[in-house]
């Protein structure tokens, strides 16, 4: 199984998937290669507009998507994927299209099997148990937390720190201790941005010059970096 799990698609003052692009590209390999694009968790915005956007990205590295919208029957498309691309935005949304489509299954099938799987942001949360540590508003019913379940742990994508001055709600790690006294036996991965997961088989590391916070019940957070040891997470 391989997966390339980004916190974020864009850095502050960079342009769309600029600073992950180069682990993209050698995570697909020098063979070009056509994933199949799921754009499910943009709102705001069509499908053939977040296509456009990623196609263009991935153009640039030597690689194409087509998404999954384009197909009359989503479950063969899945399961003829040469890559699996999974875009950011609501991950409500997102799931609760994978639901009603009815790909859940397939696509952790698919991956499991060995087909690459790169998730940004709501497309990282999809890669977990659950949704249960998105940081999205729940703007519709997605039928279920239950996600791909494709990594053992849950990812916090996005982490952040900070308590902004006069801010009187509670912080990032509050919500995640929260998550936790209901969930004690999973870990989560407080994934800060600039950084992501490469997962090959039965071996995780972090990429990136953040580090990351690791979180479980009743035990003291830890701050990991790239030079760390992960596998721990895949248990």
């Amino acid at each position: 199984m391989r997966l390339l799990l980004i916190s974020n698609s864009t850095n502050a003052g960079e342009a769309y998937l600029d600073y992950p692009k180069n682990n993209i590209k050698d995570f697909l390999g020098s063979k070009s290669v056509k994933a199949l694009f799921i754009p499910y968790a943009g709102v705001s915005f069509s499908y053939d507009e977040y296509e456009t956007k990623v196609k263009s990205k991935f153009n640039e590295i030597g690689h194409d998507i087509v998404s999954i919208h384009k197909f009359d029957d989503p479950i063969k498309a899945v399961k003829e994927a040469e890559a699996i691309v999974v875009g950011g935005g609501n991950t409500w949304h997102l799931l609760r299209e994978v639901h009603d489509k009815k790909i859940t299954e397939a696509v952790r099938e698919k991956v499991i099997g060995g087909t690459p799987y790169i998730g940004w942001s709501a497309g990282s949360n999809l890669a977990c148990p659950t949704i249960k540590t998105t940081n999205d508003m729940p703007i519709i019913d997605p039928l279920g937390f239950e996600a791909f379940n494709l990594i053992p742990f849950q990812i916090n994508p996005h982490y952040l720190d900070a308590n902004p001055d006069g801010h009187a709600g509670e912080t990032r790690e509050q919500r995640l201790e929260e998550f936790m006294v209901v969930n004690k036996d999973i870990y989560i991965a407080g994934l800060r941005e600039g950084t992501m997961f490469l997962v090959e088989n039965k071996s995780i590391k972090l990429i990136g010059p953040r580090a990351c916070r690791i979180f479980k019940y009743d035990k003291t957070p830890v701050e990991l970096t790239e030079k760390d040891d992960f596998n721990f997470l895949l248990g």
